[in-house]
């Protein structure tokens, strides 16, 4: 089979993206239970104090974190064999998740079919210059650069801004579906109204921000730290267009995340990227299954834990070395 072939891929994983109903249902059901659990305990508990609530809140946005991969694999039309109902799923998980999903699913899939590609960045991705590009800006330029690359913006501010900022705002939108995704933000948002306008009826809204602004904060740093690191580590693949492949971002271009198993199931198993970028039809669940059976695919790079919190100091694609590299290496280079 030839490695550079994303048809024979499909065809050697094909086995593997095939979604077994009662095992999504499943997957989906216990996940939102446990969430329901850990959400109306955080209620519970805030009658006594906020303290006692937080970690409550916190596990709640853990759990959002698998209730988007379900999500995710809605838009990816994995989680079921019916597009429909992938399609009101992923709708539904959108009011949890802070996400509209058709716009989320546009960025995402421009993100599937650029990854890795130099010329083609700015969609659906984690800004990344080359050290030429750093260099050749001015003062500002840097500085906005290195400011967004700082882990308090990428994981703390940009999250929150990302999350519950940005995916309400039908704005900066382009393209024949701006339209449609337009539509998808201002319906997501209506529901979003409705839902926590009449939690906050019942409940009060103060109670209702502070246990469920913690959920979705945690969610989504957690979230952005996973995109991040499973495509930022030091040899990454980065390549001009006429040189990227398909393939190549996947196997090269997405790390396989080695995590305690209890963590890949919260995260639902979206440390198997790489497999997941080269077949986006594969339900999570299957991931771990075709990574034990496929050999190919245990021969990729694999970060484990502790060495993952080094990815924070990669900033920027040093095209000469072909790696990412530090501010400082880039300045001493």
């Amino acid at each position: 089979m030839s490695m550079t072939s994303i048809n024979a891929w499909n065809r050697r994983l094909s086995a593997y993206a095939a979604p077994v109903a009662w095992r999504s249902f499943t997957q989906l059901g216990v996940t939102l239970f446990l969430f329901a659990i850990a959400i109306v305990g955080a209620h519970a508990l805030y009658q006594l104090s906020w303290a006692l609530a937080l970690p409550s809140s916190i596990a709640a946005g853990l759990l959002l974190v698998r209730l988007f991969i379900v999500q995710h694999d809605c838009g990816h039309y994995s989680f079921l064999r019916s597009r429909a109902a992938c399609d009101w799923i992923g709708r539904g998980l959108s009011i949890l998740t802070f996400t509209p999903y058709y716009f989320w699913r546009r960025d995402h899939d421009k993100h599937h079919a650029t990854s890795g590609d130099l010329d083609r960045r700015g969609v659906g991705d984690i800004d990344t210059l080359t050290v030429k590009e750093y260099r050749a800006m001015d003062f500002w330029g840097r500085f906005r650069y290195r400011l967004y690359r700082h882990p308090a913006v990428l994981f703390g501010i940009g999250p929150a801004w990302q999350f519950i900022i940005r995916n309400r705002l039908p704005l900066w939108l382009s393209g024949k579906t701006a339209r449609k995704a337009a539509r998808s933000i201002l319906l997501t948002n209506v529901t979003m109204v409705v839902f926590f306008g009449g939690l906050g009826w019942l409940l009060g809204y103060g109670e209702v921000a502070a246990v469920w602004l913690p959920a979705i904060l945690v969610g989504a740093s957690v979230g952005v730290w996973l995109f991040y690191v499973q495509h930022n580590f030091e040899h990454t693949y980065w390549a001009r267009h006429e040189e990227w492949t398909y393939v190549d971002a996947a196997l090269r271009g997405c790390s396989y995340y080695k995590l305690p198993g209890w963590l890949h199931w919260l995260t639902g198993y979206i440390g198997f990227h790489h497999i997941h970028h080269l077949s986006a039809k594969i339900p999570n669940y299957n991931l771990p299954r075709a990574f034990a059976e496929v050999s190919e695919l245990q021969d990729v790079r694999s970060i484990g834990l502790l060495e993952s919190l080094g990815a924070v100091r990669l900033a920027l694609w040093c095209e000469e070395r072909r790696h990412m590299v530090s501010f400082r290496e880039a300045a001493a280079a």
